[in-house]
């Protein structure tokens, strides 16, 4: 043997696998619950903005029509307000002709609500 000749010590020997399995599962579990944070709060500004398009065609009725529509189905005939009804639960209720009407938007399947 050669004194000067280092000897490579394997750290990992016949646990190779192992422990690069364990490595990729933990990646995998990482990725998923990005992909997961990622759609969770896609969902949460789609509510938002469903809750702004309500609120704005609401006013602009109120500026063309020079009253508040009485029901969100009226917004949906008249103004193109248009939504996924299996994700979202909409709110609208009305105090007056003449008074903002009050929006809320739930995202179902979730604790969220847009108010």
């Amino acid at each position: 043997m050669n004194r000067f000749h280092k000897q490579r010590r394997r750290i990992f020997s016949g646990r190779g696998p192992f422990f690069t399995f364990l490595f990729l599962a933990g990646l995998a579990v990482l990725f998923s619950l990005g992909i997961d944070s990622v759609s969770t709060s896609t969902s949460a500004r789609q509510g938002e903005s469903l809750q702004e398009a309500i609120l704005r065609s609401a006013v602009h009725c109120y500026a063309v029509e020079g009253s508040y529509p009485e029901s969100l189905a009226y917004l949906e005939e008249h103004y193109g307000i248009t939504y996924n009804k299996d994700q979202y639960l909409v709110d609208y209720e009305i105090t007056g002709s003449n008074i903002l009407p009050d929006v809320t938007v739930f995202l179902l399947n979730s604790q969220e609500v847009y108010h």
